[in-house]
């Protein structure tokens, strides 16, 4: 008995649907919104600065102002980075590993800073750590002033920067298998080791992620800066202030060549910070 052709033949597969159209498309559309939304603004910024010429714009960038509102700038940005990267850490790890009274509401604590507008933030500290502010009419009699200066820069700093570490790092936290730790415990090592050795592998990305993300807001903050600083020149002006104060001066070219450097030294420091990544998850086996 012969069975029939269409029977014995394979049934074909059907191509998956997509929800999204084709690739063609969603690449048009992307390479689309990334030009409106970000190549656009920043190739206007440096065809402006090429109306320069050289002499002219290594003036306007090397000034004395400048070069130090750039040393204040990525230098406060670089260590309220890293502060954060400690105690994001550990803010990350008590939401993660442990249950106590009003964790949902430390938990939402911590997204205060992506709510909270920049000058109220900024205004809050100054009013905090001020000589006559609650903290710092303490503080102030035994020589210790946190306001109007370039520790009130970094103060600010690490206040909006905390919740980019705590929320990469949560994620990782979670996922992250207890049995490897508990297997580590059983065979004999110590909290250290088990730390460096288990945890810290697994969690190295999502940190640098963090401080990146820190850093870069850091970089750019302005408005919880400004209230805090003092904006002393050459002691505690930071770089988005000098580029305010040449646009108030109409000085456009000027404004757009420092902002052209801090865009470069920003761009250059997110390779290094990406290819860091890139080399950690390698090293630890995770997909690239």
């Amino acid at each position: 008995m012969l069975s029939r052709p269409d029977a014995a033949a394979p049934a074909k597969r059907r191509a998956p649907a997509r929800v999204l159209p084709g690739f063609n498309i969603t690449l048009g559309y992307t390479l689309m919104y990334l030009s409106l939304i970000v190549l656009i603004p920043l190739s206007a910024l440096v065809f402006k600065t090429f109306t320069l010429t050289w002499d002219q714009f290594w003036t306007a960038v090397t000034g004395p102002r400048v070069m130090a509102s750039y040393r204040l700038t990525f230098g406060a940005s670089l260590i309220a980075a890293l502060v954060n990267v400690v105690f994001g850490l550990l803010v990350a790890w008590v939401l993660v590993r442990y249950q106590f009274f009003g964790k949902k509401i430390v938990d939402a604590l911590v997204d205060l800073p992506f709510a909270l507008p920049t000058a109220v933030a900024g205004i809050s500290l100054t009013a905090l750590l001020a000589g006559n502010g609650w903290v710092g009419q303490y503080l102030e009699p035994l020589g210790v002033q946190l306001a109007f200066n370039p520790n009130g820069v970094v103060i600010a700093l690490i206040f909006i920067g905390l919740p980019f570490v705590v929320r990469t790092v949560q994620p990782v936290l979670e996922d992250a298998e207890k049995e490897l730790e508990e297997a580590a415990t059983c065979l004999g090592a110590s909290r250290w080791q088990t730390f460096s050795k288990v945890i810290f592998p697994s969690i190295a990305p999502a940190l640098l992620t963090g401080f990146a993300m820190a850093f870069a807001r850091g970089i750019g903050e302005y408005g919880s800066v400004i209230f805090i600083a003092g904006n002393m020149p050459m002691i505690s002006e930071i770089t988005p202030l000098i580029i305010i104060g040449k646009l108030e001066q109409y000085d456009y070219a000027g404004a757009t060549a420092v902002a052209t450097v801090m865009l470069l030294i920003s761009f250059i420091l997110l390779l290094i910070i990406n290819g860091l990544q890139a080399w950690q998850r390698r090293h630890s086996g995770a997909p690239v």
